[in-house]
């Protein structure tokens, strides 16, 4: 039980100024105290959100739609620090013991969410947590949140206790300190902490640092402000909860492979985090290989064969000297229009060079693509598609999109009318364009959002569909794609599904992301 200090008396003048007040037995001038104070609400700033962004990251990667997990978990942070604003209103009169218990209780809360996150998406299945995740990332954003929004009115009391003055400076000061420690730790997280050590490491590094800035002010700065037994009782907590990290930090590897297991089965043959997203290989060389991608599998071996077959041979009528393949970074699509005659060229706009580099040498992987990426007649280039085609000069007789499906937020803007009016610039006179569009039946609005937005950017089209995969072929001029499918036709189990278009579906923009109503 933390106490109330047994005594403080009335503050003394401070010797830096007049009117200008310190809590007596400061260990520092007070303009070196207050310095101190703001640095600490500088700390804890930078680590909230830190936790924030974390939590954001690792909920997209785990269950998808980053702009859903994005809202849920800004939306419930900042209603919480409202609420944590309120409740610290109770821990005036033991601001500096207080302000140490928050920031113990929001390290251990905010390093360790990442673990419990991870932990309950890859076993709660097996418990019957099936909404697990979700529920436990709302009580994180909660937690994070009420704990965060007690820091300031505490910091508040903490920084005119050290040197009094005015409170319209004081607030001026401390909200200073507060947002550009939020840019720090904004700029921190994607440009240090994910890339060096990763997202599970990098939040327990960030809860220690929490709560050595928290103790470092109520045990070393105030520690006078605070009876002996409240002093004994946070060292405790302190130490403990810097135990605990540092003991889950050392567990971090372990735990990831034994979660990764959990999800992907236990044939993982490489896993790895790019600058991108992480990237995960099982099965192979004989057995039934998967690519995953951020968790959602991305190559499957035994539908390949008909996958990107169903998606490059109806293209594949008419000239076929350039081709042009966004995304693509298995080399599948590009394995694929290579087996067909008079392909001079093949560009490939890749989305992850981490992926390129695991198919041009996993030998499972580049056996699958058949060596694509050492043809010399392929050109790999990683850019975003959407700014490649703005800028591009090149006209193509191909246009083969092989990018994320059209069911997730990241990728909204490779579906969008925007987007697709610069595939049409890039295609030369005849030339084709063709587009995974989800599922092909008459219930997918996504599919036939698809064809209306290629339509509404000018192309005339032929809705596809090979098993429970939907397609979208496109072209220059009235009538749709002349002589489509090449002298085989179709293909085998490829059938138009052109003529079934329901009423009232509106093409996609970008100024309406969601497509599909």
């Amino acid at each position: 039980m933390i106490e109330p200090p047994a005594s403080v008396s009335p503050p003394a003048p401070a010797a830096s100024g007049p009117g200008q007040q310190a809590a007596p037995g400061l260990p520092v001038r007070p303009r070196t105290g207050r310095v101190l104070v703001l640095a600490g609400a500088f700390v804890c700033a930078a680590c909230g959100l830190v936790y924030e962004l974390e939590l954001v990251a690792l909920a997209s990667s785990l269950m998808g739609d980053s702009v859903t997990q994005t809202s849920v978990v800004l939306s419930l942070m900042v209603f919480a620090m409202g609420a944590g604003s309120l409740g610290a209103k109770r821990l005036r009169p033991y601001a500096v013991a207080g302000f140490g218990a928050v920031e113990a209780a929001l390290a251990l809360v905010g390093g360790c969410s990442g673990m419990g996150l991870y932990a309950v998406f890859a076993w709660g299945d097996g418990c019957g947590w099936e909404s697990g995740p979700h529920w436990l990332l709302v009580l994180c954003s909660l937690t994070i949140g009420v704990l965060t929004g007690a820091e300031v009115p505490l910091l508040m009391v903490l920084i005119q206790r050290v040197r009094r003055q005015d409170a319209g400076t004081a607030v001026a000061d401390l909200f200073a300190a507060d947002y550009v420690g939020a840019l720090v730790g904004g700029l921190a997280f994607p440009f240090l902490l994910l890339p060096l050590l990763g997202q599970l490491t990098g939040a327990l590094l960030t809860g220690a640092v929490n709560a050595l800035a928290g103790g470092a002010l109520a045990l070393g700065l105030l520690r006078r402000d605070m009876s002996p037994r409240s002093r004994r009782v946070l060292l405790v907590v302190t130490v403990l909860v810097l135990v605990l990290l540092a003991t889950a930090a050392t567990l971090a590897d372990d735990f990831e492979r034994a979660a990764r297991r959990a999800v992907y089965g236990d044939d993982i043959r490489i896993a790895l985090h790019t600058d991108v997203e992480e990237v995960v290989l099982t099965g192979g060389p004989r057995g039934p290989l998967k690519l995953f991608l951020d968790g959602r599998l991305r190559v499957r071996s035994r539908d390949e064969p008909r996958y990107h077959s169903a998606l490059v041979t109806p293209a594949a009528c008419g000239p076929l000297a350039r081709v042009l393949v966004l995304g693509g970074d298995d080399g599948l699509a590009a394995g694929t229009a290579l087996r067909r005659a008079g392909v001079h060229s093949v560009d490939v706009v890749a989305l992850d060079p981490g992926v390129v580099r695991l198919a041009r040498t996993d030998p499972a992987l580049s056996a699958l693509n058949e060596r694509a990426f050492r043809d010399p007649r392929v050109h790999v280039a990683t850019d975003d598609p959407f700014d490649r085609l703005r800028h591009l000069r090149r006209r193509y007789d191909l246009i083969v999109s092989d990018l994320p499906g059209p069911g997730g937020t990241a990728s909204t803007k490779y579906y969008s009318q925007e987007f697709y009016g610069l595939v049409r610039r890039a295609l030369a006179p005849g030339g084709r364009f063709v587009v995974r569009a989800g599922r092909s039946g008459a219930p997918d609005r996504a599919f036939w959002t698809v064809d209306a937005t290629l339509r509404a950017a000018g192309l005339t089209t032929t809705p596809y569909r090979a098993g429970r995969w939907g397609f979208v072929l496109a072209a220059h001029g009235p009538g749709g794609p002349k002589g489509v499918g090449g002298p085989g036709g179709w293909g085998p189990g490829v059938r138009s599904v052109a003529g079934a278009r329901p009423a009232g579906t509106v093409p996609s923009t970008l100024v309406h992301p969601r497509y599909g109503g």
